[in-house]
């Protein structure tokens, strides 16, 4: 249970800190923009993504059993957070973040961190590859630079966005699609340099420097606050309690879920093992300080802890850099994120999503192991697009350890006939 962070440090040496520092600074260059684009596809402010980054990435890397964890928001929570927002307000969402953090907490405790084993690694694929399709699909507005309002559901988001194509401009799709370019061409020619915050400030100092008619960050949020909110305690009332849990429980399971997968990642990058038990604590630690402060949920994000990686991290250290160097632009540069294009950021989470599906595996999934894998997986995935995520884990789950049940062949149970 003992943090990372504590055992690092009894021989950490000044080359370590150098190593460090420079990763933590590269890996706060990726997560600015990711954070920012999460929290507008979410359907919250702006601001709370960077909130998000600053206090619960602190408290990862401060309290969390990896060495090179790195938290904050990642595009898995867009569909619960937007869901649980529409349903319940902001408010709501705070409550529910609350809750979670507190349902880690036990879950650190009781050391449930082994449990992630028994997820049937279908349903993780199914979830992910489905979420990964709502991402894609909410963004398409701002890369096509529509202005029609769009509903929540996919099949009515499709319809719509077809009746809405003659609305499609040509310079956001432009600017949408330059910066996915960039963002691949960064990715491969440097991929140790923070590619993504420097392809969205071209393409979006672009849209400045030629007055194009694209619309800005400014335009629809106005000037980002410089500093974080004072902390206050959320509506913890029987009734919201009560109404909040499932979407708290959601909520739990993928930041401890995603969190110990990006830690199981990181180890294998490294060499090094995890503590899933404070690294479990760590996430409802990060979950209770970000609600505190009206930010996100928050867990591991596999994509930023590589990217800490390759930078060079090593302990750490490198991600409580990660979170005072965002808290640093916040406080100096927080007028100059009113400058970035929406199709900039849309393009941005739209390879975000690309990525997340793994399309490397997709001919896996569809023809290697078990069928009743591949239709789980396929059930997942469908739940997960067309219903809600809390069914769709919940049938994933059930299905798949019944599955697991019966390969074993566990005998059926010995019923007594009931005596009436």
């Amino acid at each position: 249970m003992t943090p990372k962070l504590l055992t690092t440090l009894r021989d950490y040496s000044a080359e370590s800190l150098r190593a460090d520092l420079w990763a933590g600074v590269t890996v706060a260059m990726v997560a600015l923009p990711l954070s920012l684009a999460i929290a507008i596809a979410s359907g919250a402010g702006p601001e709370t993504g960077l909130v998000t980054a600053i206090v619960a990435g602190f408290l990862i890397s401060a309290l969390g059993g990896s060495r090179v964890q790195i938290g904050g928001p990642t595009g898995a929570f867009i569909v619960v957070v937007a869901g649980v927002i529409d349903q319940h307000g902001f408010s709501g969402l705070v409550t529910a973040t609350f809750m979670a953090g507190l349902i880690l907490l036990a879950a650190g405790a009781l050391r449930a961190g082994r449990l992630i084993r028994y997820v049937p690694e279908p349903v993780i694929n199914g979830f992910t590859i489905g979420i990964a399709a709502i991402i894609a699909l909410s963004q398409l507005k701002d890369l096509l630079g529509i202005s029609a309002p769009m509903p929540a559901d996919a099949l009515e988001k499709l319809a719509a966005l077809w009746d809405a194509r003659g609305e499609v401009a040509a310079w956001p799709l432009g600017i949408g699609i330059a910066t996915i370019a960039l963002i691949t061409l960064f990715r491969r020619l440097a991929p140790a340099w923070p590619g993504l915050i420097v392809a969205v400030a071209l393409t979006s100092g672009a849209v400045a420097l030629f007055d194009l008619p694209v619309e800005t960050l400014g335009d629809r949020f106005g000037t980002l606050p410089r500093g974080l909110p004072m902390p206050a305690l959320p509506d913890l009332s029987p009734g919201t309690l009560r109404e909040l849990l499932p979407s708290a429980l959601i909520i739990a399971f993928l930041a401890g879920v995603e969190s110990l997968l990006s830690a199981m990642v990181a180890d294998r990058m490294t060499g090094y093992r995890h503590r899933s038990g404070a690294e479990l604590l760590a996430q409802g630690a990060a979950n209770l300080g970000s609600s505190l402060f009206g930010g996100l949920p928050a867990t591991g994000a596999i994509a930023r802890t590589a990217t800490n990686i390759r930078a060079g991290g090593r302990t750490p250290v490198a991600g409580l850099v990660h979170a005072l160097t965002i808290l640093l632009a916040m406080l100096i540069a927080a007028p100059l994120a009113s400058a970035l294009a929406m199709p900039a950021l849309a393009g941005l989470l739209l390879l975000t999503a690309w990525n997340m599906s793994e399309p490397q595996h997709w001919r896996a999934h569809a023809t290697q192991g078990h069928l009743s894998d591949r239709g789980l997986l396929a059930m997942t995935l469908v739940l997960t697009i067309f219903t809600d995520l809390t069914i769709a884990i919940g049938m994933g789950v059930s299905v798949g350890l019944a599955l697991r049940l019966r390969r074993r062949e566990v005998p059926p149970a010995d019923w007594t006939p009931p005596d009436r």
